[in-house]
């Protein structure tokens, strides 16, 4: 009996051994799993530009304006940009605030157009207003008129109806530019007509 009891203790040291190897292998593989599907997430994210910080419409974009965000794909809208080269110089047609995610269709341009009228040859039209003080009653989505005097009778022309005002920028200290949608036809007429005679806009 006392051989036996020898046996069985000389026996456990290397038991013991093994139990700590296998509890080691069972951590590792534990931290292996755990990490795998931060991992998997980690890669399946896409990227998304969005807003550094709060931006008015008219502001011209620069890089430090934007910034790249990544998140789900599920999550990022089909239009959402992906990159700052994308908008650098392009001008924003409303305000963002930081975080929002920037698509075509918040820049002046062929999408703000249709969209902002639901016409699909909706053109985009920049004109100085002859009233600059007119320019604070504006704001994207505005109905407008826009009018001149013709030339050869000093009566008021009606150059468009039922306009929409993309966004308003200051164009200088004593002008200011608006940027409106019209059917392609009509944005010919007044962005000639704005050449070379005062335009205004009566709100509808």
């Amino acid at each position: 009996m006392l051989s036996r009891l020898n046996s069985r203790l000389a026996r456990w040291p290397r038991w013991l051994a093994v139990r700590r190897l296998v509890a080691l292998v069972l951590v590792l593989l534990a931290a292996v799993l755990a990490l795998r599907p931060a991992r998997r997430e980690a890669d399946s994210t896409v990227p998304m530009l969005v807003a550094a910080h709060d931006l008015p419409p008219g502001t011209t974009l620069r890089a430090g304006d934007v910034e790249v965000s990544r998140l789900p794909p599920s999550l990022r809208p089909p239009a959402a940009l992906t990159t700052p080269t994308q908008v650098t110089g392009r001008v924003l047609a409303s305000a963002t605030t930081a975080g929002e995610p920037l698509t075509r269709a918040r820049l002046v341009g062929p999408e703000n157009a249709r969209l902002s009228t639901g016409d699909p040859t909706a053109s985009a039209v920049p004109f100085r207003l002859a009233d600059p003080a007119v320019a604070g009653l504006l704001r994207p989505g505005t109905r407008v008129d826009v009018v001149t005097v013709a030339q050869s009778s000093a009566d008021p022309l009606v150059l468009a109806t039922n306009a929409t005002v993309l966004t308003v920028r200051s164009a200088d200290e004593d002008s200011s530019l608006v940027v409106i949608a019209l059917p392609r036809e009509d944005a010919t007429l007044v962005a000639a007509a704005a050449l070379d005679q005062r335009v205004a806009v009566t709100l509808r």
